[in-house]
């Protein structure tokens, strides 16, 4: 019998961390989108830029969460294409956020980096592509 190589062995998104993974897009999925929803309803002419960038989070949340739940070939894809784009707006708009503050008149999800979520959502982007790395499928 031949043993299993150690690529072979690797896990599918949706197992093992990824579980846990897939529980904090989903509670940011929520979040970001609760903010959004509020923001665009009640105060959408004060920061709409800002109250866009949290929706458009949101999605992204959303999507990589999709993406990592299904752990497929195609999901596998989403949710790298999700996460890469979550983690350049994180740099993104959390630099700007910090340098052209006139720029974000209210806070985003992104802003200074996430700090008004604990700055996880800059770790989170990081988090899941290590672990995207980590689960790759095994090289034919």
């Amino acid at each position: 019998m031949v043993e299993p190589t150690r690529q072979a062995e690797r896990l599918r998104t949706n197992q093992g961390p990824g579980r846990l993974l897939i529980a904090v897009y989903i509670l940011f999925a929520i979040a970001a989108t609760c903010r959004a929803g509020v923001q665009i309803a009640t105060k959408f002419d004060e920061a709409p830029v800002a109250y866009l960038l949290s929706l458009a989070a949101a999605l992204i949340y959303l999507v990589a969460t999709v993406g990592l739940a299904r752990g497929d070939a195609g999901g596998r894809r989403a949710a790298l294409a999700c996460i890469g784009v979550e983690l350049v707006g994180v740099l993104g708009v959390g630099l700007l956020s910090v340098v052209r503050t006139e720029l974000f008149p209210d806070a985003t999800v992104w802003s200074h980096f996430g700090e008004g979520y604990g700055y996880i959502p800059l770790l989170l982007p990081v988090l899941g592509l290590l672990w995207l790395y980590r689960s790759r499928p095994a090289e034919r």
